[in-house]
């Protein structure tokens, strides 16, 4: 069981210095817009995945007008009190420590506390590039297989290698070329290891995803979900070699497993054209609560859960549904953001569960 029972923030977005007890598995935070209602929630997501939710630069989380920034969170963690501190310096140096021991790599953290938010913005997840899809995917796998980590970091490097040696072959007219098939020869190598990891994964997640969406709407709608990825037709090998001299006219790598993308599809159709409002929030419910899922799944215990503004995404039937399986049939903790405190208040009685109500 993970619980988070304190967390404390220092310069941290709009908050000087402010802490916060956690008292009941379920927590509605109420405040009009501004009040800090998102920054509470990715301050947690913080702890858990040692960045932003929302990709910012490090810096550009500290208080206006002020350098560096502290967030402090108590869990328990299978029964275990578990004490996490992040802090950025002045310098913008990173630092994180569990039980006042630092970390030497990040990489080490990941997974350990895990968490799962949904945020107005990731409606992009759908209707954005597929950059949005992969780290969707990158994020979940790297939390659950700790080599699928250090191989995407290690292929991301060699990509920024290769795409700096292909504009220095068109700056200068020649490169090294010795070095150039090296670094092709560990990104074959890592990008097959990628690839085969994704595949395995997607069965059953985009599975797992399409039964969500049916239990939130009410139907399948017809929804296919598809895993898209050059590598299915041929090896990372035979697309370098296919399109090497593509590449030097480019002065980029056009293929690879950083091309990859999930397809969604609604009665054979684009999903992003032709679907309705209420089938896109469904699906970016689904895809969300199938990561939640899976996570617990793979861990044993049931990861965070930060709901942001999701009263504006969902109709009454849809958003019953959700809670009461969120909040009634998982033993997960929960954090709820809204503008309207008697909504809040309305929502938790009508699922009869327990809440603690902050409001901001």
């Amino acid at each position: 069981m993970l619980r988070l029972d304190h967390i404390t923030l220092v310069q941290y977005r709009n908050y000087l210095q402010n802490s916060f007890e956690f008292t009941e598995r379920v927590v509605c935070i109420c405040g009009l817009n501004g009040a800090g209602k998102t920054n509470l929630l990715d301050a947690i997501y913080y702890l858990s995945m040692s960045k932003s939710y929302f990709s910012r630069p490090d810096a550009a989380n500290a208080l206006h007008g002020l350098a560096g920034f502290r967030l402090d969170g108590s869990y328990h963690l299978q029964g275990e009190l578990q004490k996490l501190v992040f802090i950025l310096r002045e310098n913008n140096k990173k630092e994180l420590s569990l039980n006042d021991e630092a970390y030497k790599k990040f990489s080490d953290h990941l997974g350990k506390f895990p968490c799962v938010m949904i945020a107005p913005d990731d409606v992009s997840l759908i209707s954005g590039s597929s950059e949005e899809r992969r780290r969707l995917i990158d994020t979940i796998l790297c939390q659950l297989n700790k080599t699928y980590l250090l191989q995407l970091i290690d292929y991301t490097k060699l990509l920024q290698q290769r795409n700096s040696l292909l504009k220095q072959l068109a700056e200068n007219g020649s490169i090294d070329e010795s070095l150039f098939e090296v670094i092709d020869q560990q990104l074959c190598s890592k990008g097959n290891y990628i690839f085969k990891e994704r595949t395995n994964f997607l069965v059953g997640y985009l599975q797992l995803a399409t039964e969500i969406y049916t239990k939130i709407s009410g139907n399948t709608d017809n929804v296919i979900m598809q895993y898209e990825s050059q590598l299915v037709q041929s090896s990372m090998e035979e697309l370098f070699k296919k399109n090497q001299q593509k590449d030097r006219i480019l002065q980029r790598t056009s293929t690879g497993i950083h091309r990859d993308d999930l397809s969604f599809k609604i009665l054979d159709q684009v999903f992003k054209t032709e679907a309705s409002q209420g089938q896109r929030k469904s699906l970016l419910f689904a895809l969300k609560l199938a990561e939640w899922q899976v996570l617990k799944d793979q861990k044993g215990f049931t990861p965070i859960l930060l709901l942001d503004d999701v009263f504006e995404k969902l109709d009454e039937k849809r958003m019953y549904q959700l809670l009461n399986w969120v909040c009634t049939q998982s033993d997960g903790q929960v954090f709820i953001t809204d503008t309207h405190s008697e909504r809040l208040k309305f929502q938790m009685h009508h699922i009869n569960t327990q809440f603690q109500l902050i409001e901001l």
